[in-house]
């Protein structure tokens, strides 16, 4: 490997002290497997995963040579971010050419490469897509402004002119999700201020105009070059978006707009034609399956209000799965953690598909920075609770019904980096708003793999560059190698719980039934005896099981549940 280091990680975890039962059964015979249904899928950030040549930027290659310490993980499969040529405004989701690679990660045979060794350890390969908008140096939209108002090229994005007495106002007041105007002016061939030009992000990302047929054939074409590479599905940014009110209005509130990236516009967002492309893309996919028997997932970044709004999204003809995010932005509380899984199982589960779970991305802060407790009003010094609550709702997460993400350094118990300097800060949010507040570089920062100080085997060991974000000197204590190392890590209950996912029948089709528990404790049943129960309290409790638990969070005596821990029972009789 190069930089990762191969470790023997053949010792059990001490967190893990009753046996392991045997394999669940599989499908029945001629049945294909729906892989997607059940699958945890460990998210890639490109970028930040293993550097293979030294320039201090991730790549393709480092990604491969990273798979074997994915397979020991447990998990089925990995979702690369966009590895596209792109100027890089928003780190590759401003995508320049959706059919190939960017030279800073290498080329198109490294990932025919990195397919294949994904292949050859059994593991799934999803790629990200992002359909939403371009690059400003995407040739389609170049040539856009190269041919003026009322040209064709225009016409597959949204160009208009402007209000006021000269155009100088932009079409309408919405905002962008990264801070300021959604609309840009361009100045013309001739010189002169000309028409202007939405994006929901960046003016670097124009959206697309998804009412133009020529957009929706180039992506249809875009979907086969990739499936045609033997990729197993993709990720989609922004599924709820694409397309805008044809009208362009006003937004009724537009205070309410000066949001960024969690809110959404209703005007432009989850607009009801977006569902005829995620049934055309469901065709592709199908063919795709008819093949092989295997099939190829679309799986949605659908930011949209309730879990009702999102299942429209996973009906049987659209998209396989979305992203749960009303998990991911839930407080640490046990009422509401009940409450978004129930409305989920409700919502979700009912139109056929399967929720997929998700506690950490690329774009929230980390779950042990998360769930920390503030420091307290008279500034004493107490233990920080958010290592053990990021612990027990992995573990939370791990025990529910449906698919599952885990980003990148998750499995490392990594904290968020909430110090870094100004100057090294490449979020085009804190560029558009001056603001650090829901700044994304804390949960980027290269991946720390091994040794006492950076680049912490991220880079090759005689590298002249350092890694694109700093990373603290604290991550020495968050290396693979320390974390493989120790059998009490985040790493190993990671890999115990994923090991137990796959081998406990109570973990396969079982339904959730919900235990009555004391306050802030959250208990259910899955199957015919798999019990998960979580102390979000800070003070112990009776558990609902006797006897020391299969699985748990941290050290569990029999009878007692400590506070901001999960655990797991297989067991015939309920104490409560």
């Amino acid at each position: 490997m190069i930089g990762a280091p191969v470790y023997d990680d053949s010792a059990g975890s001490t967190v893990r002290t009753a046996p392991v039962p045997g394999p669940r059964a599989g499908n029945a015979p001629g049945v294909p497997r729906q892989w997607w249904r059940d699958a945890l899928i460990y998210q890639v950030y490109v970028r930040s995963f293993l550097d293979s040549t030294g320039d201090g930027i991730g790549d393709l290659a480092g990604v491969s040579a990273g798979l074997p310490y994915l397979k020991r993980l447990g998990v089925d499969g990995i979702w690369l971010t966009p590895f596209y040529p792109s100027p890089q405004h928003d780190h590759g989701y401003d995508v320049a050419d959706y059919c190939d690679v960017d030279p800073l990660y290498g080329d198109l045979a490294a990932f025919d490469r990195l397919v294949r060794d994904a292949h050859r350890l059994g593991l799934k390969c999803l790629v990200d897509i992002v359909p939403n908008h371009c690059s400003s140096e995407h040739p389609w939209f170049r040539q856009a402004l190269a041919d003026g108002p009322g040209s064709a090229a225009r016409s597959r994005f949204h160009f208009a002119p402007g209000r006021g007495a000269h155009g100088e106002l932009p079409p309408n007041n919405w905002r962008a999700m990264f801070g300021g105007p959604a609309w840009t002016r361009i100045v013309e061939s001739d010189g002169t201020p000309g028409e202007w030009y939405l994006h929901l992000f960046t003016p670097e990302q124009p959206d697309w105009n998804w009412r133009h047929p020529a957009v929706r054939r180039h992506f249809e074409q875009v979907l086969r070059f990739w499936l045609d590479r033997g990729i197993d599905g993709f990720r989609i940014d922004v599924a709820a978006g694409l397309f805008k009110h044809p009208e362009l209005p006003d937004s009724a509130d537009p205070e309410a707009d000066e949001r960024t990236r969690d809110s959404v516009n209703p005007l432009a967002w989850n607009q009801p034609e977006v569902h005829q492309v995620w049934r055309e893309w469901r065709a592709i996919c199908e063919e795709y399956t008819a093949l092989d028997g295997c099939d190829r997932l679309l799986v949605g970044e659908v930011s949209v209000p309730t879990p009702a709004d999102q299942a429209r999204y996973v009906r049987p003809d659209e998209l396989h799965q979305a992203f749960f995010f009303h998990l991911l932005t839930a407080p640490w509380d046990a009422e509401v953690f009940q409450r978004v899984i129930a409305e989920a199982l409700q919502d979700i589960a009912g139109t056929g598909s399967t929720i997929t779970w998700v506690l950490n991305n690329h774009d929230q802060i980390r779950a042990v920075t998360r769930y920390a407790a503030p420091t307290p009003a008279d500034g004493s010094d107490l233990p920080d609770p958010g290592g053990a609550r990021a612990r027990a709702a992995a573990l939370l997460m791990l025990a529910l019904p449906g698919a599952a993400y885990v980003y990148q350094g998750e499995e490392l118990g990594l904290p968020e980096v909430v110090d870094l300097p100004d100057e090294v800060l490449t979020d085009p949010i804190f560029r558009r708003t001056g603001s650090r507040l829901k700044v994304r570089d804390g949960c980027r920062i290269p991946l720390p793999w091994s040794g006492q100080a950076s680049p912490f085997g991220f880079t090759p060991g005689d590298a002249p560059v350092q890694p694109w974000l700093p990373q603290p000197e604290w991550f020495a204590n968050h290396t693979t190698e320390r974390a493989l190392a120790d059998t009490g890590s985040f790493w190993h209950l990671y890999r115990d719980a994923i090991h137990l996912r796959r081998s406990l029948p109570q973990l396969g089709a079982g339904a959730v039934r919900w235990l009555d528990s004391p306050p802030q404790v959250l208990a259910f049943v899955r199957g015919e005896g798999l019990v998960c129960a979580v102390n979000f309290g800070d003070l112990p409790v009776a558990a609902p099981v006797d006897g020391i638990p299969l699985l748990a969070s941290r050290a569990c005596p029999p009878g007692v549940l400590p506070g901001n821990t999960a655990a797991w029972w297989v067991c015939d009789h309920l104490t409560a």
